[in-house]
């Protein structure tokens, strides 16, 4: 038996649970069985949870299609997100999109904004942030457009931007920001905690932008 973790060839048996033959790995240490009847252990699970976050699934949703529990899903989620690496944008001069779209976490008489930027030709996202919709969360997002030299910064009429943006490449006009107001639709199309006029809403910033991890980058 090779472990399941290492591969490595090393192992004993230790002992059965509920009848199933139990591994041990002299390599890594890791305990394992030969299968698992619990499908969260499945190989695809991850992946199944993956397509399903992007395709407007709720967590129950994802619960009761792949038959796991919901906190195994939450889990999950949270697990994957953290393997993703923000990818790095190379590219230096572009054209950027920066707008605020209105999210719900938790107490839904808090207002919470996703603040995130895109690259004007490819859509890809720069980067977000969640949290209210003042200085220093719009300042977070803007320092990393800076850092690649844009050519232009095309937001809406919000008054904190000039504060933030250099007068010289900001710009603030009607239709200057379509691309990243669609991508605002799909955001509500694609991702159930995103969606309008439901019942559907974040318990937990951490979820949510674990989801939006997911999405952006996953």
């Amino acid at each position: 038996m090779n472990c399941k973790k290492c591969n490595s060839s090393n192992c004993i048996k230790r002992g059965k649970r509920r009848g199933k033959q139990r591994y041990y790995c002299k390599t890594c240490s890791f305990n394992f069985q030969d299968s698992y009847s619990y499908l969260a252990y499945r190989n695809t699970t991850n992946v199944l949870i993956t397509k399903l976050l992007k395709e407007c699934c709720g967590v129950l949703s994802i619960s009761r299609i792949i038959g796991i529990s919901k906190n195994t899903v939450l889990t999950r989620m949270l697990k994957i997100s953290k393997a993703i690496k923000t990818p790095y944008f190379q590219k230096l001069g572009c054209n950027f999109e920066v707008d605020e779209m209105f999210v719900k976490i938790g107490n839904k008489d808090v207002k919470n904004y996703l603040t995130y930027a895109i690259e004007q030709k490819t859509k890809s996202i720069i980067g977000f942030v969640l949290g209210s919709r003042n200085t220093e969360n719009l300042k977070l997002v803007i320092d990393k457009v800076l850092l690649l030299h844009p050519r232009k910064i095309y937001t809406d009429r919000l008054n904190i931007y000039p504060s933030l943006i250099p007068k010289e490449i900001h710009k603030r006009f009607q239709y200057c920001t379509n691309r990243i107001e669609r991508m605002n639709l799909n955001l509500r199309t694609h991702i159930k905690r995103l969606s309008r006029k439901t019942i559907c809403f974040s318990r937990n910033k951490i979820y949510l932008e674990a989801h939006l991890r997911i999405y952006f980058w996953g």
